[in-house]
């Protein structure tokens, strides 16, 4: 009889440390298993593009739709994930925080890689290249060829871009504006002498034919190479590249960079 009594309490406890066991592994599967950075994209169906205005790469059509070299590649790579697009202007300053707090998915316009990009988040592969160049007044170009005779100037820059960067180096005197737009409207209006703004932009932007007909780029400051960046160890940067690597081969990237002008900044 004693013997029936122990049997039972032994399988008693070992039917409640089963049960445990079993329910404890289903928690660890639920709460444990990470999700990668792309499945976190798909199951919200939407990837969110972190941009700022920027022509040629990102900028809004007379109807407000986001188009570009960029916006037009971010589209695809959406596709290419089986999700929507959606665009978000951020602050350029902001966007390492955007980024880690999930507010957008990728920094993708016509982003230059710095050291503070590639140590604050997982890029991809080079895609274009570019220089920051010094934007004057056309009728005071001759006086500002070189680096050093802008020295005096005022210089209007984005906030935490490339272009501010460069400022700081030469030692150059510098209001920060919120984008290379404003940068440009400054100069323009006679409020900053000068700007530091993306070669791209420049070709773009300014010189006969465009809306700044009376700026003109002067000398060149360095030279850089734009990528997209997506947060420290997403699984969406390999994926990009291998997006990017087929769309090349088949010509849909030269197809875009000429609707917009940028072919000969394409890295292949």
């Amino acid at each position: 009889m004693k013997m029936k009594k122990i049997l039972a309490v032994v399988m008693a406890v070992l039917m409640v440390a089963l049960c445990f066991a079993a329910c404890g592994k289903e928690k660890g599967a639920d709460n444990t298993t990470p999700v990668t950075d792309s499945q976190y994209v798909k199951d919200k169906g939407v990837l969110v593009v972190g941009i700022t205005d920027f022509a040629p790469m990102d900028y809004q059509d007379a109807d407000g739709n986001w188009i570009g070299f960029d916006a037009d590649l971010a589209k695809e790579f959406a596709k290419y994930l089986g999700v929507d697009v959606k665009f978000v202007e951020i602050e350029w300053d902001n966007k390492i925080m955007e980024l880690n707090g999930k507010t957008i998915d990728c920094v993708w316009n016509g982003m230059t890689l710095t050291d503070e990009v590639t140590n604050s988040m997982s890029c991809s592969k080079p895609y274009c290249t570019n220089a920051q160049v010094i934007v004057v007044p056309a009728d005071k170009a001759e006086q500002y060829k070189t680096a050093d005779a802008c020295k005096a100037l005022q210089f209007a820059v984005e906030a935490g871009s490339a272009g501010k960067d460069q400022a700081v180096a030469n030692g150059y005197k510098y209001t920060e504006v919120k984008d290379q737009a404003t940068a440009l409207s400054e100069v323009a209006s006679g409020t900053c002498d000068a700007a530091i703004i993306d070669l791209l932009m420049a070709g773009a932007m300014i010189g006969e034919g465009t809306g700044y007909a009376n700026l003109t780029y002067t000398a060149s400051l360095n030279s850089e190479e734009y990528g997209v960046g997506f947060r420290k160890g997403s699984d969406l940067v390999e994926q990009f590249n291998t997006f990017f690597a087929e769309k090349l081969a088949n010509g849909e990237v030269q197809k875009i960079a000429e609707t917009y002008g940028v072919q000969e900044a394409l890295v292949k």
